[in-house]
């Protein structure tokens, strides 16, 4: 049994964790800045702003063995109140775990910051190059944060670490960016670009989570489920149309639209649909000793029939 701390629990991911550890003698401390409607019977919540100085406060009192730092910005919000969340409330979990000795600290990155570029290769690796577009506050945003991480495992190694690099998630109800994309009526294609799409499924990066605690062993892996699905594979299972556009001509319309008011994305949005980065989760299954039970197609389809797509 550990004492287990949770930054972020009241989101999507949280709120799946805290499920799966329901039936675990685990004693959980949630933490969020607003308390949730409801908590399992090992769980107790905190408030905590990853922010400021609760970070310190709450860790230096209940002294958990192990912190899994959830807290995070998916949706759209000012630049700066964003990192001051994903850089900033890093920084502080990192340094309270260090401070009052938490022997593991779980920290959920992003394949996002492997960044999105023409030269990606194929499958991107845990050992290729972090290269977080600074033009997207949320690649940017990981790859300083796992600056931050790779600085304190020199300077701190006494804290064990776990990076988990994960793909989007999607399960009932999670709605983000990219599952924006595919309420759309008909859904947009870049001319020579197979877009794919790489996911977990909630369920499956809940239990990964657990792995985390106690049985995985420390070190950085990509995870999403097998297989990476293209922009017309999904839109074909949604039974919508394709839009197929050249790179140049939407850049220029982009260009012209945001300015107008007519659209919150420039020309450097093509980008994210050119050139996702897909994540081998090779590591994840041979090293971590996890693997997904759905694959990305599977849990893209289990969203979609919760979608009610």
């Amino acid at each position: 049994m550990s004492r287990v701390l949770i930054t972020g629990a009241t989101g999507a991911v949280g709120t799946a964790l805290l499920a799966e550890l329901a039936a675990t003698g685990h004693d959980i401390i949630a933490t969020a800045r607003h308390a949730p409607a409801s908590l399992p019977g090992n769980a107790r919540f905190t408030t905590l702003d990853v922010r400021g100085g609760d970070a310190d406060r709450v860790i230096g009192t209940e002294r958990p063995d192990v912190v899994i730092h959830l807290a995070s910005v998916v949706g759209v919000m000012a630049r700066h109140l964003a990192h001051a969340i994903d850089v900033g409330g890093t920084r502080n979990v990192l340094a309270a775990c260090v401070a009052h000795k938490v022997r593991r600290l779980v920290v959920t990155s992003s394949g996002a910051a492997y960044g999105y570029h023409a030269d990606n290769p194929a499958l991107l690796r845990e050992s290729d190059p972090l290269r977080g577009n600074p033009e997207f506050a949320y690649a940017d945003h990981k790859r300083q944060i796992e600056d931050v991480l790779a600085k304190a495992r020199k300077d701190a190694q006494g804290l064990e670490q776990v990076v988990l690099r994960v793909s989007t998630v999607l399960g009932a109800g999670m709605e983000n960016q990219i599952t924006a994309l595919f309420h759309r009526p008909r859904l947009l294609a870049i001319a020579g670009s197979a877009s794919p799409f790489v996911f977990i499924a909630a369920r499956d990066l809940a239990r990964i989570l657990h792995r985390a605690i106690a049985d995985g062993p420390p070190g950085i892996y990509n995870v999403a489920g097998d297989g990476a699905p293209g922009i017309r594979d999904l839109a074909a299972s949604l039974g919508k149309p394709v839009l197929t556009l050249p790179a140049g001509a939407l850049k220029a319309a982009l260009a012209i639209a945001r300015p107008l008011g007519l659209s919150r994305y420039g020309p450097e949005q093509v980008r994210f649909l050119q050139y996702r980065p897909v994540l081998d989760n090779t590591a994840l299954k041979t090293r971590f000793g996890f693997s997904p039970d759905l694959t990305s197609a599977e849990a893209f389809a289990q969203w979609q029939k919760a979608a009610g797509l």
